[in-house]
């Protein structure tokens, strides 16, 4: 019986389950989808039990419909949305609706919590941010006392998921990492950092690598899904860095920009390297003595959405109206803040703008003026990881954005880079938690398993707009500070 591996990554629009052979080539996939609650403005929620609904959805549908390759599943990797504060009690139950990652209603517990620990940004690599799990669990404690006290356990939802799967309560490093709770550079629970929150290592999962065995696969499981077993379950990875072992980022130097609905600039490192000050995410990778770092950029396919469904026209006919009447750097400017920004502003509270509009702005020229502003949003990114001593040596396209060709020339430009576009195919988290999940059962060397997909094309800077777009960006980073004080 030939071996496979399953990856799952719990995502926020719904889960996506993966069926890998031995040879990196994926037989099946299959995704059931999720609803997120928004009880008040900024707040966002979801049902713990609604992920382990979808995650048995979607590994039911790979059952059926490729059950004598699923007989040979021996490993199983997960991938996760990150940063959710999933609640348990003393008997395992769920205390409440999980806060998700992109909720914004800890903001005033990010600064009580740096107050309380003033090396926090020291130990965690980062700056307390409302998304982080930390500020949530001081929010619940300030808000809803009565289930703060509950609390047992405080697991990410991936963790949650593997408890289910497996038993176990153990969590990544990558997945630690963004709790503001992991001491980074040590990668281990901080207890002063834990003790901001009133939490002690009790509170806590047990900590694995990704690529190591960190459970085993239930045994009435593996009877539902037709699995011969024993099937032995990985640490897996935080969404950004099963992506990057399945892009096959993972050296030095080596990243990926994700052209999401929200934006990535990820790059990976031999050592910790934090930038506080710029808001760069400092975290931990998925692999064994490896970290990495990102620029996160709040609303970036999401921006263009916006735009798409205020006009009236699809996402891909406005920027097809964009590339034809593309000459250079526009007019118009556009700050992408549509839901707060992280890097470089840390502003939960940060909004988008037009700047520059005139009577020949029309939807082809504010298309161009979202993009270009994405693009200068990802320019931020790597101004912010230069100052932290960050060099990128390559980077791969990701995401449903890397499909506009002039997307990624305003990108490749502005970043002044090459930007390598693979052939089709998925290197999103549950084709690298499936990696991480061959790693665990086999003891293969991640090295040799997350190796970078075959390029299609490259797109270069455009070295004829280079000038012209670092006049605007400079324009554009002059804006932010001016339109925040016009709001204070």
């Amino acid at each position: 019986m030939t071996a496979t591996f399953i990856g799952a990554d719990i995502g926020t629009s719904g889960v996506k389950a993966i069926l890998m052979s031995e040879t990196g080539a994926i037989i099946g996939e299959a995704t059931a989808s999720l609803e997120v609650s928004r009880p008040h403005p900024g707040w966002s929620e979801q049902d713990p039990a609604d992920w382990w609904a979808a995650t048995l959805k979607a590994i039911d549908e790979l059952a059926k419909a490729h059950a004598s390759e699923m007989a040979g599943v021996i490993g199983l990797g997960l991938s996760g949305q990150m940063h959710g504060a999933t609640l348990l009690g003393k008997d395992h139950e769920v205390l409440r609706p999980a806060i998700l990652w992109n909720d914004g209603r800890a903001f005033k517990e990010c600064a009580e919590i740096e107050a309380v620990c003033p090396d926090s940004r020291a130990l965690a690599g980062n700056i307390a941010m409302p998304g982080f799990t930390a500020p949530k669990i001081l929010w619940v404690k300030n808000n809803e006392p009565e289930i703060y006290e509950k609390i047992a356990k405080v697991l990410l939802p991936k963790a949650y998921v593997r408890f289910l799967l497996t038993g176990e309560m153990i969590e990544d490093m990558s997945d630690a990492s963004g709790t503001l709770w992991l001491d980074v550079a040590k990668r281990d629970w901080s207890e002063p950092l834990l003790a901001a929150t009133g939490l002690t290592r009790d509170h806590m999962p047990a900590l694995a690598e990704g690529s190591a065995p960190a459970g085993q696969l239930k045994k009435e499981l593996c009877e539902r899904w037709g699995i011969s077993g024993p099937v032995s379950v990985a640490g897996g990875g935080g969404d950004n860095a099963a992506s990057a072992c399945g892009i096959g980022a993972i050296r030095p130097g080596e990243g990926f920009v994700s052209i999401g609905t929200s934006g990535v600039l990820f790059v990976s490192n031999d050592k910790f390297r934090p930038n506080t000050e710029g808001a760069v995410h400092a975290f931990c990778h998925a692999l064994p003595d490896t970290w990495h770092q990102m620029g996160v950029i709040l609303s970036a396919t999401d921006s263009l959405n916006w735009l798409a469904k205020l006009t009236g026209r699809g996402a891909t006919d406005l920027s097809a109206a964009a590339e034809a009447q593309f000459t250079g750097p526009g007019e118009e400017i556009f700050l992408p803040y549509l839901s707060g920004e992280r890097t470089p502003h840390n502003n939960a509270n940060a909004r988008g703008s037009f700047v520059g509009l005139s009577h020949v702005s029309d939807a082809a020229r504010m298309t161009q003026a979202v993009m270009e502003g994405v693009a200068f949003a990802f320019r931020d990114s790597q101004r912010v990881l230069k100052d932290a001593g960050t060099q990128i040596d390559r980077l791969i396209a990701v995401g449903g954005g890397s499909n506009s060709a002039l997307w990624l020339k305003m990108i490749a430009t502005n970043l002044d880079m090459d930007i390598e576009v693979p052939h089709d195919g998925d290197f999103g988290g549950a084709f690298g938690a499936a990696r991480l999940g061959q790693c665990a059962a086999t003891g293969a060397d991640p090295k040799d398993i997350c190796t970078t997909p075959q390029i299609k094309s490259v797109v270069a800077p455009d070295a004829g707009l280079i000038s012209a777009y670092s006049d605007q960006y400079q324009r554009y980073r002059a804006l932010y500070p001016a339109i925040e004080e016009t709001r204070k």
